[in-house]
């Protein structure tokens, strides 16, 4: 039995994982977002969010802490570069781990782990969001949502109709050209 036992093992001898993690650590940092086994990324998450909450502070002791875990001076120089810049604010939660579909060799669980801040598509939404309050039921949004897209509906296709009888207008004179040559 495994009570209490919770440290994932990953099926390798502790400094094995020491430099598994490590390694996966260096490349999440550089490269922003790896894809690999589910398994090791939520072993990797458990790993590196406390070097990226360090990474927010640049002081020599801080280097020389994600450095023993890390080995790799180019990573800890974007740590507390750009990443350590980037998430400043944020009071945790650096990492997202999205499930991909299963890999073909061997069947195995399959994921993509990446640094929160650094991916455009999801950031843009959430800038949106926090415009909005999000604790409303979905009746009053709707509603109040629905009338201003209405009204711009409407805007929008009064132009429209303006410019259509433009259109027929242009077709005919062609076709007073055609009425010429044929009386000619």
């Amino acid at each position: 039995m495994r009570h209490g036992d919770k440290i994932k093992n990953l099926g390798r001898t502790a400094s094995h994982r020491k430099a598994l993690l490590s390694n996966l650590a260096s490349q999440l940092i550089e490269h922003k977002r790896i894809v690999t086994t589910l398994a090791k990324a939520k072993s990797l998450r458990v790993y590196v969010e406390p070097l990226l909450t360090r990474g927010k502070e640049d002081t020599m002791h801080n280097r020389r802490v994600v450095f023993s875990y890390l080995q790799d001076k180019e990573s800890i120089k974007e740590l507390f570069g750009v990443i350590g810049d980037k998430i400043a604010n944020r009071p945790g939660g650096y990492t997202r781990i999205i499930k991909l579909p299963r890999r073909m060799g061997d069947a195995a669980d399959m994921a993509m782990i990446e640094l929160v801040d650094f991916n455009e598509i999801y950031k843009k939404d959430s800038n949106e969001g926090a415009a909005k309050k999000t604790r409303r039921s979905r009746r009053s949004g709707t509603a109040t949502t629905a009338a201003p897209k209405k009204e711009a509906a409407a805007e929008t296709t009064a132009p429209v109709i303006e410019e259509a009888p433009a259109v027929p207008q242009v077709n005919e004179t062609p076709a007073t050209e055609g009425t010429e040559e044929t009386n000619a």
